[in-house]
């Protein structure tokens, strides 16, 4: 191996409970990610490849939250493994959809479902990686913007900060030119409220904002629900427009809990 060679940063992509989306928005990078595997070894990607170069790696990619004891066992490890420490998505980031048991009694859904509940060794609550362990960047979404993971892998070979927008969503439908559906049409929108990446989608189709993001910087979420009642939506209604993809980041768990309490 080259001098240059061992000098590559080493990345290791990890999966635990989630849908993979976030690892395929990697390779689906496409012409950058040719220029990002030139710049990098990456030492540990399943997805992508039989090699599974060992540890310690300069930077993990984490996608998928906590769901069970193995996955709780396993982050402590890839945290030790890892120089730099990235949760991808909002499985990793916020629990994911997969967080709705949170409200729930999961050993009831697993009655319900599996023929064999005995098999079935989970954890009461879907968890975010960062109440595990210490996570040095989140990158948000549903799935990750794509080319917001390749920035994120640039700027830290570059030594930079990556140019990750924090701003919400409303950003970018302005920049669309999309009439704002939710004062137009009064749909029940969280644009307001949801960091930008993905060009505002949902709104440029005339669906309201599902949140797909999580929490912008500096969220005023209890507002936005009290703008939602006034428009006619019931408690029922915004409890279950906070609870979508990014239910578990405390600024949409927090509105929702104190609307399911009235």
């Amino acid at each position: 191996m080259s001098s240059d060679a061992k000098k590559k940063p080493k990345i290791a992509v990890f999966k635990l409970a989630s849908c993979d989306g976030c690892q395929l928005s990697l390779l689906d990078a496409e012409e950058a990610l040719l220029d990002v595997v030139g710049a990098v070894d990456l030492a540990y990607f399943p997805e992508a490849s039989r090699n599974m170069g060992k540890g310690p790696y300069d930077i993990g990619l984490v996608e998928g939250s906590i769901t069970t004891h193995h996955d709780a066992e396993r982050i402590q490890h890839i945290r030790r493994q890892c120089r730099m420490l990235v949760t991808i998505g909002a499985c990793a980031t916020a629990g994911g959809i997969q967080a709705l048991r949170n409200w729930k009694d999961v050993n009831e859904f697993v009655r319900y479902v599996y023929a064999s509940p005995d098999y079935i060794h989970t954890l009461k609550m879907s968890t975010p990686v960062a109440e595990h362990v210490p996570v040095d960047f989140e990158l948000r979404g549903c799935p990750i913007n794509k080319l917001q993971l390749v920035e994120l892998i640039s700027a830290t070979i570059a030594g930079r900060r990556p140019n990750i927008p924090t701003y919400s969503v409303c950003l970018e439908c302005k920049r669309r030119g999309n009439v704002c559906i939710a004062v137009a049409q009064g749909a029940a929108c969280v644009g307001p409220l949801t960091q930008a990446g993905c060009g505002a989608i949902c709104p440029a189709f005339g669906r309201g904002c599902y949140g797909c993001y999580g929490p912008m910087e500096s969220p005023n979420a209890a507002s936005l629900a009290d703008w939602f009642e006034q428009t006619g939506k019931s408690n029922a209604e915004i409890v279950r427009t906070f609870r979508l993809f990014n239910a578990w980041s405390w600024q949409f768990r927090q509105v929702s809990e104190e609307r399911e309490r009235k």
